[in-house]
């Protein structure tokens, strides 16, 4: 049986997705990997689709999504019902990259700490996102094992307890009854109430990739558009960290918090730091007018 199942939720971005399909097969290559593409309709992604079929499992969505993220949950639902036999399960979606190696040795370390720390839900593969610190300080507290800390909590209503993009354990969540909730605050409570904190890697393996365009309900708003032309949003995939690089910064005594920007670099060129992740972060008026236009299409459907 793999060592891990990465579950790649996708749409309609296909070089995004390539990019994304090509960094688990370069740094994880002993890990199975599936696709969960939520109908994509362009051209670009479709044939991808078809080119990754040849070395991937691609699952069409059993429900349509209406709401703000798609399909996405119903999706993750999917996902852990078909797989609950596995070891391991790492969900990724298709803006975001694996960055580094990945030995076998530390997954089967991933595997250890999940059967020694029988209340652990969810490891957090990620690195922190440098545009949260302006909110909020990131504060570690000593974690379940030496490589990982928790987050100490500061009322936000995400991050402590879960994150969309996660390592676990499928049997551990079916025993306890989860079922993935249409929010990310909503999985962070349920997650708080059913096991605990999420634990943070020291020297994380994934990362969203930054400025990349979006869909909210699966449609582009006049304000999204603007917002997207104004941050340039584009392709901005990471260099790969080597094999030399992540033996140093596993051996560090003191490890800095892994922030984004101070471990990570885009190539061939960066858009400006901090990186932001949603192309209406800090645009009002754009954010004014998506907000508006969504909530007219809904008076529409009424």
């Amino acid at each position: 049986m793999d060592a891990l199942t990465v579950c790649v939720f996708s749409f309609n971005r296909g070089r995004f997705l390539r990019n994304c399909v090509d960094s688990i097969r370069r740094c994880i290559p002993a890990a199975e990997i599936v696709i969960f593409d939520d109908n994509s309709d362009d051209p670009e992604t479709c044939e991808y689709l078809g080119q990754a079929a040849e070395f991937c499992r691609i699952v069409a969505p059993r429900e349509v999504g209406t709401i703000k993220h798609g399909g996405l949950y119903h999706n993750m639902n999917a996902a852990l019902d078909l797989f609950r036999d596995r070891r391991l399960i790492c969900f990724l979606q298709d803006d975001t990259q694996v960055v580094r190696p990945v030995s076998s040795a530390e997954l089967e370390a991933i595997n250890t700490l999940f059967a020694s720390n029988p209340t652990l839900g969810f490891i957090h593969p990620c690195f922190i996102r440098g545009i949260d610190l302006r909110k909020r300080p990131v504060t570690p507290v000593p974690g379940p094992a030496p490589g990982f800390f928790y987050r100490q909590d500061t009322g936000q209503s995400a991050g402590i307890h879960y994150s969309d993009l996660v390592v676990f354990r499928p049997d551990r969540l079916v025993a306890a009854g989860w079922c993935f909730h249409q929010s990310e605050p909503a999985n962070d409570k349920q997650a708080r109430d059913l096991f605990g904190m999420m634990a943070y890697m020291w020297l994380p393996f994934a990362m969203w990739l930054p400025e990349v365009p979006a869909y909210r309900g699966k449609k582009k708003t006049l304000g999204l558009r603007m917002a997207e032309r104004k941050k340039r949003v584009g392709f901005y995939p990471f260099r790969l960290l080597s094999e030399e690089e992540v033996d140093r910064l596993q051996g560090q005594q003191s490890p800095p918090l892994p922030v984004a920007e101070d471990f990570l670099e885009c190539t061939p060129g960066s858009p400006p730091r901090p990186w932001t992740y949603n192309p209406l972060t800090g645009l009002r008026l754009q954010k004014n007018l998506n907000s508006l236009e969504v909530a007219f299409r809904r008076w529409l459907k009424l």
